[in-house]
């Protein structure tokens, strides 16, 4: 594969499938802004306690979409047809499990994880309502997810591309009818974050209808090893979603200490930014995928790494543009979120801002790093990055940090964490022969 041809396949699936990204995220500012000019701070505080349960069912799909898509474009690369079907075929077994899952978590025990999440008085009911819907709908999450890395390893990554967009816009639509004609209120906003998995499946499903498709549904016993390698691969891109959640549950924790609920809906404006940017640099990642899977199915390790090197690249520009960009316009960007015009609120989420998103070039890095690991099947290394950015730095760094600094520890706990696991990324890239 010639220089160029990698760069243009590059360009290719990473433009659209950022485009993609950025659309859905969008529909997390969509129920933000609309929630916050329509329920006020409370509203805030109740979707921001909700968004780890959000981000880690939307986790579980991209574990299975990303692991098994990576299989399947390994395999594809290498004209096994028939083991292609078989890997998809189980990817939607463990869907529909986990599917099951979360529903019952819906039905029995929605209470007691609102309660565990932190939610109190008024914003307890909130909080409930919009964790019961979301959990409902997870068959939806976890599917659009799943399908759209399929589709997109399949050749199809402008119809994955249109899936996530349309599904947005419609919950942009949604949350605007549900919320203010409808004056349907957090419901109205879940419900609408609902619809959009379910419009995206729709358009997806025209793959299937395509001569060219690769993979299909073919009833057949499951493959427990073939399960495990795909979630193996996986858990990467499920410990990528869930970290986001994850540091926003224990920011949550030590911000309500600090500043009570209006910490908490300042934090709110910064989390929500933060699900678009790393959007961003997953869009990347994910526009990598494909091209080094299907390089190193080829066995062509000099392709897989020029891909690296272009992707890494391209998250450090865009991570540069980005801060600039926040760094400019904090006031702005705080006020659309801040509809009671709190003044504390634009205080502490006008630094919190600044100082937070210092960390958005090394988590670039290491987002792409931990894609690059899985998509050349180096789970253990993936594993290690993404366990160390969502679980094994960040907690303690965090309590280390609000304890010695206070807020302005908790907003550097990000950037500090990220950075050190960006070395520890780049001692493994260097250790890695086969790189």
């Amino acid at each position: 594969m010639k220089k160029e041809s990698v760069l243009k396949e590059f360009v290719r699936y990473v433009s659209l499938n950022v485009l993609g990204m950025l659309g859905l995220s969008c529909y997390i500012l969509a129920d933000t802004f609309f929630v916050s000019k329509g329920l006020g701070t409370d509203g805030l505080t109740a979707l921001n306690l909700a968004i780890p349960v959000f981000s880690f069912v939307s986790g579980c799909g991209m574990m299975l979409g990303m692991g098994g898509a990576t299989k399947y474009t390994i395999f594809k690369a290498q004209e096994k047809k028939e083991i292609c079907i078989k890997v998809f075929t189980n990817t939607v077994y463990l869907a529909a499990f986990l599917s099951l899952i979360f529903i019952t978590l819906s039905l029995t025990f929605s209470k007691n994880i609102t309660a565990l999440l932190g939610a109190e008085d008024n914003i307890f009911e909130m909080t409930d309502t919009y964790l019961k819907v979301i959990l409902l709908f997870s068959p939806a999450f976890i599917m659009n997810n799943t399908l759209n890395c399929y589709v997109r390893n399949d050749g199809s990554p402008k119809l994955a591309m249109l899936g996530m967009l349309f599904g947005s816009l419609s919950n942009i639509v949604f949350d605007y009818i549900f919320i203010f004609p409808l004056n349907m209120g957090i419901f109205g906003a879940v419900l609408a974050t609902g619809f959009s998995p379910v419009v995206g499946i729709l358009i997806l499903s025209v793959h299937f209808l395509k001569k060219k498709n690769g993979f299909k549904f073919k009833t057949s016993v499951p493959d427990f090893k073939l399960i495990k390698e795909n979630i193996s691969l996986g858990v990467p891109s499920l410990i990528t979603e869930v970290s986001s959640g994850i540091v926003i549950l224990i920011f949550n924790m030590l911000i309500l200490e600090l500043e009570g609920n209006v910490g908490v809906a300042a934090y709110g404006v910064i989390a929500n930014i933060s699900i678009v940017v790393i959007s961003i640099f997953t869009g990347i990642a994910q526009g990598l995928q494909p091209v080094s899977s299907r390089a190193y199915g080829e066995k062509d390790k000099k392709t897989a790494k020029r891909a690296l090197l272009y992707a890494v690249r391209t998250a450090e520009v865009v991570s540069l543009v980005i801060y600039v960009l926040i760094f400019i316009f904090t006031s702005g960007i705080t006020g659309v979120f801040n509809s009671d015009g709190n003044t504390e609120l634009q205080k502490i989420a006008e630094t919190g801002l600044r100082l937070y998103f210092i960390g958005a070039p090394f988590a670039g890095f290491n987002i792409i790093l931990s894609v690059f690991f899985s998509s050349t099947e180096n789970p253990l290394p993936a594993q290690i990055i993404s366990m160390c950015r969502g679980f094994a730095v960040i907690i303690p760094l965090a309590f280390l940090m609000a304890y010695f600094f206070g807020l302005t520890g908790i907003w550097l706990t990000f950037p500090t964490a990220e950075f050190i696991v960006s070395v520890i990324g780049g001692i493994m890239i260097f250790l890695k022969e086969k790189i």
